[in-house]
Parts: C-alpha cells; sequence; structure tokens
C-alpha cells in the first residue's frame, strides 16, 4: 500500500497565541517532530494548509479554514493525483505517534485515533465524497464525518500527546527525557 503521509498544520493557533507548528518541543519545531512521527511509515510527506514547511506544502480544499477535514481532503486529493493508496494523517501539534497507533489504524482503515481523530488513516477513494461533504456546508466535526462513511475509531483511551497551550507544550517538555 502507497502510503502519503499528511501534517495538518492549517490552524490558526489561537489558543496557543503563536506558530504553533514552530514551538520548541526539545529542541525541535513541533511540525519536525510531526514529520518525522510519519516518516518511518511513509513513501512521502506534505504539510497541508502552510506556505512553508521542510517537506512540500500543499492548501486546504476546497477552501482554507474549515477546519482539519479540509486539509484531509487536500491531503487526499493530493494522494489521488499522486497515484497514493490512502492517507495517515497527524497534527502539528501531535508530536509522537506510537508504533500501536499506527498499527491498529493500518489494521482497521478506514480509521482514527479515537482520542484524537486527526490521527487517522484514510483511503484515498474517500477524497470526493469527502469534498462534497464540505462543498455541501456539513458539519465539520472530523469524528462525525468519518462515522458517516464508516472510518473505525481505534484505540478509546488511549491519549495521544497533544500541544494546544503553552502550558501543553511546558507540561509535555518537562515530562519527557
Amino acid at each position: 500500500m502507497r502510503l502519503l503521509g499528511a501534517v495538518l498544520a492549517g490552524g490558526r493557533a489561537t489558543r496557543f497565541g503563536s506558530d504553533k507548528a514552530l514551538a520548541a518541543l526539545g529542541g525541535r519545531a513541533l511540525i519536525d517532530h510531526a514529520i518525522a512521527s510519519l516518516t518511518p511509515f511513509c513513501e512521502t510527506i506534505v504539510v497541508v494548509g502552510r506556505a512553508t514547511a521542510p517537506v512540500p506544502c500543499i492548501p486546504d480544499l476546497p477552501r482554507p479554514d474549515l477546519g482539519p477535514l479540509g486539509g484531509i481532503a487536500g491531503a487526499l486529493a493530493y494522494a489521488a493525483d499522486h497515484g497514493f493508496d490512502a492517507v495517515l494523517t497527524t497534527a502539528c501539534d501531535t508530536p509522537f505517534l506510537p508504533d500501536e497507533v499506527i498499527a491498529a489504524l493500518r489494521a482497521a482503515a478506514p480509521a482514527y485515533a479515537a482520542e484524537a481523530p486527526t490521527v487517522g488513516l484514510w483511503p484515498t477513494p474517500l477524497g470526493e465524497p469527502l469534498l462534497a461533504h464540505l462543498r455541501a456546508d456539513q458539519p465539520r466535526a472530523i469524528r462525525r464525518w468519518a462515522d458517516s462513511v464508516g472510518a473505525t475509531a481505534v484505540l478509546p483511551g488511549v491519549v495521544l500527546s497533544n500541544i494546544n497551550t503553552p502550558a501543553d507544550l511546558t507540561d509535555l517538555s518537562s515530562s519527557r527525557p
């Protein structure tokens, strides 16, 4: 299976107060951690919703400011245009993906992490239905859309590191060696 890795990075970071993707954790930007978390599993990595990154950047679809679903739609369109079978997504504020999460996603695709729905494995054919959903101005909650297409929520209760505020970053920095 050809997997495209996609880091969702189009958010406004209003709770964080600055460009969250560039915030440092252990001397590296959060976006670099997210890219590294996908690299062992994916042939190619892209960043969705940003103008600059250390890997190719692609736009949200069908337009910016649709939240993570717009990022997933952009990644699925890119995947379809470039011959990928599926997209493995994470958010720029989710710096680490345990192997057990990837294994569970692969076993259940389409699937998403129950406690972090930006982390998911989305077969490329879901791109057109997602674009139709967004163009029809349907609710933009990942879980709601994912449930509507039969995606499985995997590993309920397994909480992934997620940075929403400067305090979250401080807490994660102090808890990691």
